[in-house]
């Protein structure tokens, strides 16, 4: 849900640090890979050791890139398959970096084995989600349908759960609580979306299916 709006309204807005970084002599898919890199330190150094507020400090600096590339390659007029592949398999490896920190946490010091199992789910769902659509559109249908909570969303509510909860280390009482209701909300919401895609591609196909017979008597 929040891809449609935030995508515009972050594109506007970084435009013009796109075009300083061509101007530079700075590619897209380098961009991709630092800002993949970046996002992967921060979620696998900081947030293990409970330091979630640096930890997202960190990653936020970062994850703009997957919002820059792209505007870079339209820019200049490079928008190649071969870039789009790039974009989408590190946001995957990006994201699983992101809850596996989490589960690492929670698995060691922060010492809760329902969060990090919570933690897991969120990862293994994220990537689900992803490949249902990927799926879905190589056997050529559109998987027209708006999830609850789509990458953009896992990302927003996770992070700023985690940038929050941060704020414990520097004496704000109670406020850890967020985490855990963030994982348990993304967890759901996931596994919602993940239902909407199935059912789509489920409707998808048979629509498919059915047309494809008429379609075939009519051309003959």
């Amino acid at each position: 849900m929040l891809n449609k709006y935030a995508r515009a309204f972050f594109t506007r807005v970084l435009t013009p640090f796109a075009a300083f970084l061509l101007r530079r002599g700075v590619s897209p898919d380098a961009v991709t890979l630092i800002g993949t890199a970046g996002v992967v330190a921060g979620a696998l150094v900081f947030f293990p050791r409970g330091e979630f507020f640096w930890g997202t400090i960190v990653i936020t600096l970062f994850v703009f890139s997957d919002l820059v590339d792209g505007n870079m390659a339209r820019q200049a007029g490079i928008s190649s398959r071969w870039g789009a592949f790039l974009d989408s398999t590190l946001d995957r490896v990006a994201d699983g970096a992101v809850f596996g920190g989490f589960a690492l946490w929670y698995a060691g010091k922060g010492d809760d084995n329902v969060l990090c199992a919570v933690a897991i789910f969120c990862l293994a769902s994220g990537q689900v989600v992803s490949y249902t659509k990927a799926r879905g559109e190589s056997i050529g249908l559109p998987v027209a349908v708006n999830g609850l909570v789509e990458r953009a969303e896992r990302l927003v509510i996770s992070l700023v759960a985690a940038g929050l909860a941060g704020l414990h280390g520097f004496g704000v009482p109670g406020i850890q609580v967020l985490l855990p209701i963030a994982l348990w909300v993304v967890a759901v919401g996931s596994a919602v979306t993940l239902g909407q895609r199935v059912v789509t591609v489920r409707r998808e196909s048979a629509e498919a299916d059915a047309a494809g017979p008429r379609g075939s008597e009519a051309t003959s």
